[in-house]
Parts: structure tokens; sequence; C-alpha cells
């Protein structure tokens, strides 16, 4: 089970990435502001599985995914092996009490997420944490099958995101323990200003305004990543891809002609050609060539996020190369 972005698709989609940080910030911002209000209140077992459309998934999972893992049950009315799954879930979402949310998506209504998340064929089985995206399995699988994977999930939120999930009440009202609204942040104007020029391809401006917001607040994760993006399309504007790439496999010791594959690899999804190509060279240089080139390494971890596996790898990597 490893978290990916909300495309699902296994690779680097930058607008996708850019959706599962905002959504993350989003869900840390909606933790805090429960933790500040004494914790979001204890819910009724009937709150434990909900029915969520497209107008409000941000709300009912990615901002919920910051209190509790959300299980998202991808179903059709029409679909047999459906009817078998979600009686399962929906039992077990009882009885794990609170450890989990399930959230049921009509296929047929939602075509929209059921492309977002990539979905194939249903029934398919999702989760959302923290405001990523984790996919646990397709088609009806047994109940312990279910359990252990239901277990394992539960594990990584509370470990990796000390998510101990919610409060449940048999004696509380129905809708009582609904997220409230997150109100709007400092920043908010000045990244919507930045994501509509990212979009607009005013690459110039997005990266003017992502500055902007990390000149006032250097460890803000949205406009670090925003920033991270845009420079990296940036950069890339203009490239000969086949030039780049011949470049490259014509001279190994140049550190520049490997940076610029890099960046093309990563935009072009390839994120573990990226990242091993750049440690390749770490290997092969030294002073301040080696500098530039872990220079590159940590903005292209940016760019991929910093708790996705390929990156912790990486990581792992650049240091046994540094030392």
């Amino acid at each position: 089970m490893q978290p990916r972005n909300m495309s699902m698709s296994g690779v680097v989609d930058l607008a996708a990435v850019k959706a599962a940080q905002e959504a993350k910030a989003k869900a840390e911002q909606t933790r805090a502001e429960a933790a500040r209000q004494g914790g979001a209140g204890a819910v009724s077992p009937t709150d434990l599985v909900i029915d969520v459309d497209e107008a409000g998934f941000e709300p009912d999972v990615l901002q919920r995914s910051a209190e509790v893992p959300v299980v998202i049950d991808f179903w059709a009315e029409w679909c047999q092996p459906c009817k078998q799954l979600s009686p399962v879930l929906e039992r077990l979402a009882v009885e794990y009490n609170g450890r989990f949310l399930l959230a049921k998506v009509d296929v047929d209504a939602n075509q929209m997420l059921m492309q977002q998340f990539g979905v194939q064929g249903i029934p398919a089985v999702f989760a959302v944490v923290a405001g990523q995206a984790l996919p646990l399995f397709q088609g009806v699988a047994g109940e312990e099958q279910i359990r252990q994977t239901l277990d394992q999930l539960v594990q990584v939120a509370e470990e990796r995101f000390g998510l101990t999930g919610l409060t449940v009440d048999p004696d509380a009202e129905p809708g009582g323990g609904a997220t409230a609204p997150v109100s709007a942040g400092p920043y908010d104007a000045t990244l919507n200003a930045a994501a509509q020029a990212l979009d607009a391809g005013d690459l110039g401006g997005a990266i003017q305004a992502y500055q902007n917001v990390l000149a006032e607040d250097p460890g803000h994760p949205e406009a670090k990543l925003g920033l991270a993006q845009a420079e990296l399309l940036q950069r890339v504007q203009g490239m000969d891809p086949q030039r780049v790439r011949q470049e490259a496999a014509e001279k190994p010791a140049d550190v520049e002609a490997q940076i610029r594959a890099a960046d093309l690899d990563l935009v072009g999804g390839h994120v573990e050609d990226a990242l091993g190509r750049l440690i390749e060279t770490v290997r092969r240089t030294a002073g301040d060539d080696r500098d530039a080139i872990r220079r590159r390494l940590l903005e292209l971890f940016e760019v991929v996020g910093p708790e996705d596996p390929r990156v912790v790898g990486a990581r792992r990597a650049l240091a046994r190369a540094l030392f």
C-alpha cells in the first residue's frame, strides 16, 4: 500500500500533484482548527458511512481525511459484485468504531471522480489519508483480506500521520461530527493567482507569486511545491528532447547535460529514471558539480512529494552516495 498523487496514474502528473498537496494542506489546516476548538466532537455510528458526490468530495473526503482515513467504495446499482462487497464494508466501518470513514461513490453519477482515480472496473476500493490517495483493492475480496487491508491502512494512518480516528457515541446526533468549514488562509488570494498563472502558462507570474508567499512564510508547503513545479516547467520550455537525451547519453560526466535530461524525465513521468540519473551523477562528481546535482535533486523531491516512496528511497540512495 503506497501513497500516490490524486491522478492514481503512477507517474508525476503535475496538476494532480498540486491538487493532492493543496488537499493535504487544507486537511492539516482543518485538523489544526479542530484541535483549537477542542476536537471535532463525537459522531453517531450512522455517520461512519456516507454517500459522496463530486460537489462534496473536497469537504467530505479530502478535508475529513485530516481526522480519519477515508475508505472510498466505487459502486453502481447495476453491479452485482458491488452488492456483495458494499454491505461488508458498511458493517466493518461500524465495527471498526471510527478508525475509518466509509465514503460510497456511485460511478454512474460521478464519472469525473471515477476518472480521477483511474478506476478501470467496479467494485474498486481506495482510501484517502491526509489528502493522499491509496489504492486498496479491486473486485470482491474475502472478509479476512479486507480486514488485513484495513488494519494496514489504520496502522499507516496512525504511524505516519498521527490519525487516531473519530470518537463514536451511539447517543450522538447524526451529522454532529461534521467538519466545520475552513476559513480562508492569509495567502489564499496569492496562491489562487499563482495557480491561475500556472494554468495559463504564465510561468514567470506563477514563480513570482509563489516567491511572494515564501518571502513571508518560507516553509509554506503549497508555495514550495508550486514554485518547484513552475521552475521545472520553465526550465524545460523550448528544450529539444531528442537532443537533450542524446547529449546526456554521449556525455555522462557533463553535469548540466544530466540535469537537463533529469528534468525532462520527471516532466515525462519517469520519476525513478530522473532521480536515479542524478544520484549516479553524484557518485561520479565532487565539489561544486556534486553540490549542483544535490540541489537539483532536492528541488525534484519537492515536485514529486517528500512522502512519495520513490523520494524516500532516493533520499537514502543520495545519503549513501554522499557519505
